[in-house]
């Protein structure tokens, strides 16, 4: 197992534990839930640990397949790196925060955040 491995692992770890003690904090702050609260509960804290796995398999990738100097889709000219720049799609597990890296075409005035 790999150093970045490792400390993806333990990062999680530490998230789903967080999430964990979140929902046991609720369950003895709520006095006798019934079954659609605690359901509630459950699915928002499963969103949020899904939204968290999701970020850190996006973010992994581009580590692992960055696009060097891109051409553009629309004129064939390379594209340049502009840095990292936030993004916020909207996934099957809600809208989801991370930073890609950037390209953009001067000519055309077009940019993307790879891989596509």
């Amino acid at each position: 197992m790999t150093r970045a491995h490792e400390l993806e692992k333990a990062r999680l770890l530490r998230q789903a534990e967080s999430l964990i003690e979140e929902m046991l904090d609720w369950q003895e702050a709520t006095d006798r839930p019934n079954l659609t609260q605690i359901e509630d509960k459950i699915l928002e804290l499963r969103q949020r640990f899904g939204q968290e796995l999701a970020r850190e398999v996006i973010e992994a990738q581009e580590k692992k397949q960055p696009v060097p100097g891109p051409k553009c889709r629309q004129c064939g000219q390379e594209m340049s790196y502009k840095g990292q720049k936030e993004v916020t799609p909207q996934t099957w597990l809600d809208k989801v925060r991370f930073e890609r890296g950037y390209y953009y075409c001067k000519r055309c005035k077009a940019g993307f955040f790879p891989p596509r």
